[in-house]
């Protein structure tokens, strides 16, 4: 297990990017949070129009993650980082000043010009790593995700109630400088010297095949069965009187992905994404039955969570192996808007169905949507890739 981790990092620039995108991605993990809590405590505007903003910002991501993407395939990285690093920087420094109506409208456009950093990582791992080593790269790099999702949400909130919501607003504004700065310095391969010479640039109807839709279809069930489950583990504290442990059953959630993410990696052969989507979903479901302190339902998702880091990394996998060169940029930046569609499905979905039967049977909702993926997935990735589309 730890030799095949040893090769990967071994090979040149990999430590380095893994390292620098933990960084990077800190900021992205906190804004959630943080902005939950500047419009439902600061605004005084209450959850729901809290969650109207974060939907506005989630939507302004999924819709601009795939054109800068395109921006990388065409121009580069730098030049994406240059627009992004100032869209985004501007819409953290001024959203403190900002009303409610002002900050619903703006943070749309500040998701649009949010800067990549789920997807930079992905991309630059498809072309600085041998394809015999990508499934335990890109589990690495799962994994190294899970770890910026423990630091960056604690962060945001110790700011937003020990500072005010203001001071991790700015403090996010500076951070996202400084992670533009960053990777423009960086600039991590994202594109093939050799591009050039595959041609032009095909069609998108040439790669963007039934088995790639599948692919992103999975990466998306993937989030919506994570956004639903962790909805639902709240309701379940909340009614257990136990809302306080949040965080650690959160953090049990992390490791177990963690645990998976490394599992997948190391192994010879692994199991097919789509075979690993319908476990996410399936072991889900049992949860319901579950009752008991926080550290009970905790341990009931320890196998439905080994299967998260293993699904996602599966993703990157896949598209990398099934897109050409030259449209790497669009490929992964719609893997990254697949990702944030499921997320911002999950939690309102998996949410109505708490609030209209039980808590528990969140868990329910959250397992058969994921199953239910699995199976169109499947459908999707039985369909031939054309042979024009890998390069």
């Amino acid at each position: 297990m730890v030799q095949r981790y040893r090769v990967v990092l071994g090979l040149p620039g990999v430590r380095a990017l893994m390292i620098v995108m933990f960084f990077a991605r800190i900021p992205q993990t906190a804004t959630p949070l943080t902005l939950t809590l500047h419009v439902a405590v600061t605004l005084g505007k209450g959850y729901g129009a809290a969650g109207l903003v974060g939907a506005a910002g989630t939507v302004g991501i999924a819709v601009g993650a795939p054109f800068m993407g395109r921006i990388v395939d065409r121009w580069g990285l730098r030049p994406m980082l240059v627009l992004t690093t100032i869209g985004q920087s501007a819409f953290w420094f001024t959203a403190p000043l900002l009303g409610y109506t002002g900050l619903l409208v703006t943070s749309f456009i500040g998701g649009v010009l949010t800067v990549p950093a789920m997807s930079i990582g992905r991309q630059a791992i498809g072309i600085i790593v041998p394809e015999e080593h990508r499934r335990t790269a890109f589990s690495l790099d799962a994994v190294f995700v899970e770890f910026s999702f423990m630091v960056g949400p604690v962060l945001g909130v110790a700011l937003a109630t020990q500072a005010s919501s203001a001071v991790a607003m700015i403090v996010i504004a500076c951070s996202v400088v400084l992670v533009g700065g960053t990777l423009y310095v960086f600039n991590p391969l994202t594109r093939n010297g050799n591009e050039r010479e595959a041609g032009p640039r095909p069609a998108r109807r040439e790669w963007l095949t039934g088995q790639l839709t599948g692919v992103l279809v999975v990466g998306m069930g993937a989030v919506f069965v994570l956004a639903g489950t962790e909805v639902t583990a709240v309701a379940v504290l909340r009614a257990n009187g136990e809302v306080e442990w949040t965080g650690a059953l959160v953090v049990i959630m992390c490791i177990a992905s963690l645990i998976g993410g490394l599992v997948h990696g190391a192994v010879h052969k692994s199991l097919p994404q789509v075979t690993l989507m319908m476990l996410l979903g399936a072991l889900t479901i049992p949860v319901a039955l579950v009752s008991g302190w926080w550290w009970v339902i905790g341990l009931a998702l320890v196998p439905s969570q080994m299967m998260c880091a293993p699904t996602l990394a599966a993703t990157g996998e896949e598209v990398s192996r099934l897109t050409p060169l030259s449209v790497r940029g669009e490929a992964t930046g719609l893997q990254g808007s697949a990702f944030t569609l499921g997320s911002a499905l999950g939690s309102p979905v998996i949410g109505f169905v708490v609030d209209h039967t039980a808590p528990n049977w969140g868990f329910v909702g959250a397992g058969l949507g994921g199953v239910l993926v699995a199976a169109g997935a499947y459908a999707l990735t039985r369909q031939p890739a054309r042979a024009s589309a890998i390069s």
